[in-house]
């Protein structure tokens, strides 16, 4: 089999599996793309994202950038590549740029495309209750993820998987198909299909996108508290006071409750909703560190009426 001259394209840490793989195959990894350092914590020190610092960590020039302009364009066609690779890099790329690789440029999305088009697939597909998640390995086009598929793969969503637990499983197991495609394209096996089926969109989430409504069915708060955990956390108010949700279930036996009121039942906090009551089982409330919901609740000492919203 020929061994292509990748640049790889990525920047959080589910992108580090992929690289990892591309690795250990006889293709070379001439560069690789990812966003530029930015503050962490909270003395704000300046990081390199997990790709670039796994990059360095084996000695692979790494370019920085979050708009791939023409000094970015300028260094991607002195590496003079056959084919671009991205992993949730960050950012687009412009048409200039996508016809630089010999081959183009393909992605790994973590989606069975053409659901869930954009930058938050895993989160949306677990809001949306779905039962099925996956990946998608397709030749990247101008258009939001809309190009030819090469390759796909499924994944049950667990019953009570997060988002976090379920990207983290796909990066893994989407890394090898990631690989299989590379090495069919190598080859000269490769067939790539058009999407078909319908469409649907996951932008990107952001903080607002984490509060709760307890007016909603237990079933849909419970799909919602998964898909936006770890981030951007799923959260309500108790007192004024933000509460984050870090884990809960719904409470199938426990009687119901008017939604938003918050009980204490059998050691167990409970919070309504327009069904069945969900258990809170990990919170962190604001200011303090993260904690069981029973060892919050003792805290509260409240002798009066506790309502989330």
């Amino acid at each position: 089999m020929t061994s292509l001259r990748l640049l790889f394209a990525g920047s959080p840490e589910v992108a580090v599996p992929s690289l990892d793989a591309l690795l250990e195959t006889d293709h070379e990894i001439a560069g690789v793309l990812t966003r530029t350092d930015s503050a962490q914590g909270r003395r704000r020190v300046m990081t390199p994202t997990p790709v670039a610092a796994r990059a360095e960590a084996v000695d692979i020039d790494v370019i920085r950038a979050n708009r791939l302009d023409s000094t970015a364009s300028e260094a991607i066609s002195d590496l003079d590549v056959d084919l671009g690779v991205i992993v949730a890099y960050g950012g687009l790329v412009p048409k200039d740029v996508l016809a630089i690789p010999r081959l183009g440029w393909i992605n790994l999305h973590f989606s069975l495309l053409p659901q869930w088009r954009g930058a938050a697939p895993v989160q949306r597909a677990i809001m949306a209750g779905d039962a099925l998640a996956g990946a998608t390995v397709f030749q990247l086009v101008e258009q939001l993820d809309a190009g030819d598929v090469f390759a796909t793969m499924t994944q049950p969503i667990g019953a009570q998987q997060t988002a976090g637990a379920l990207l983290q499983q796909l990066s893994v197991s989407g890394a090898g198909l990631l690989v299989q495609v590379v090495d069919s394209l190598a080859d000269g096996s490769a067939h790539a299909v058009a999407q078909s089926g319908e469409i649907t969109l996951a932008p990107k989430l952001s903080l607002a996108d984490g509060t709760i409504e307890w007016t909603r069915p237990a079933a849909a708060i419970h799909n919602h508290i998964r898909g936006v955990t770890p981030e951007p956390g799923a959260s309500t108010s108790v007192g004024g006071k933000r509460l984050k949700v870090l884990e809960a279930a719904i409470a199938r036996d426990t009687p119901a409750l008017p939604a938003g009121r918050v009980a204490f039942v059998n050691k167990k906090v409970f919070v309504g909703t327009a069904s069945e009551p969900i258990e809170l089982l990990r919170v962190h409330p604001e200011g303090r560190n993260a904690m069981d919901a029973a060892a919050w609740w003792r805290g509260l000492n409240s002798e009066s009426e506790v309502v989330a919203s």
